[in-house]
């Protein structure tokens, strides 16, 4: 019943119907998806008080930041730049470095950050009066409710010619072919949830963060990031792990060139040589990725 009212209220992402992957002990429900609401906006989950999940998370962003980094407890500066959460139901793995397997893992590392919220478990769970597991659960079962469909492009896969403008049928040709994005932003959620080094992290001749590497310990995981998803993309701005491109003009003009050369760059990425018609074609095509009304995720009254 759950799933229906959510793929009511969100118009789940075409492809993916109503099979979202939800783990065994944690089933999706009402009470757990409200639960975890109340949580992720939630100031007790930090140390002074004053930052909550939905701090760096703002429902108005697709539960991004707007900020090249986060900014934590006592204007602590975070180190990368805080994801967008729609759609990570069906997630392989979280974080840029994908250093959590589940939701209920990841949900609790912002939490312990100390430049984040630096709380430790067992004090969150005196201050909220639940048990950690619940509080991971709950939270994890509102994130997984963070949904994004029915966008333009949606109704044009799905029959709707007049959905998608001629410009951004264009940029969808390109997005496929010449621009090769689906080299790495695949699927219904457009992203292969995989790792890649694009050149980034790589500044006078060395990375400035190891990315995946950190946790894989492979070579071939050095400066690698995750894709991150295109969907809401044109309300996530700054892009990249680390903030550093302002608009989608430079985030195509950068994988135009070919992103910043280095020893382990994505075989993927080469010159695009595209024209400036071509380029505005294909962020036509990305504004088409913004969904539809989603359902109140607004702070719940106190």
């Amino acid at each position: 019943m759950l799933m229906l009212l959510l793929a009511a209220l969100f118009a789940i992402p075409l492809g993916l119907d109503l099979y979202m992957p939800v783990p065994e002990d944690n089933p999706l429900t009402t009470e757990r998806v409200e639960r975890g609401r109340d949580l992720f906006f939630d100031t007790r989950l930090s140390r002074d008080r004053t930052i909550a999940c939905a701090s760096c998370h703002d429902p108005e962003r697709a539960f991004s930041d707007g900020r090249p980094v986060p900014i934590g407890v006592f204007n602590r500066v975070g180190k990368r730049s805080a994801p967008a959460l729609v759609n990570r139901a069906w997630g392989r793995a979280f974080f840029w470095d994908g250093r959590a397997a589940t939701l209920e893992v990841q949900v609790l590392q912002p939490i312990q950050d100390p430049n984040e919220m630096d709380m430790t478990l067992p004090e969150v769970s005196a201050r909220v009066g639940m048990p950690i597991d619940e509080v991971s659960r709950s939270l994890a079962s509102f994130v997984r409710s963070l949904l994004s469909g029915d966008s333009a492009f949606d109704r044009f896969i799905d029959g709707d010619r007049t959905a998608l403008t001629a410009e951004q049928q264009a940029g969808l040709q390109l997005f496929r072919g010449k621009a090769n994005c689906t080299a790495c932003h695949v699927g219904p959620t457009f992203t292969d949830e995989r790792f890649h080094n694009t050149g980034v992290a790589w500044s006078d001749g060395r990375l400035l963060d190891e990315g995946r590497f950190a946790v894989s310990g492979k070579a071939e995981d050095r400066g690698a990031f995750k894709t991150p998803t295109l969907r809401e993309i044109a309300r996530t701005a700054p892009y990249m792990h680390d903030g550093s491109l302002g608009t989608l003009r430079e985030v195509v003009d950068y994988y135009d060139r070919g992103g910043n050369p280095n020893p382990v760059l994505d075989v993927e990425l080469r010159p695009l040589k595209l024209t400036s018609s071509e380029k505005d074609a294909l962020i036509s095509f990305l504004l088409s990725l913004n969904g539809g009304p989603q359902a109140d995720h607004r702070q719940p009254a106190r």
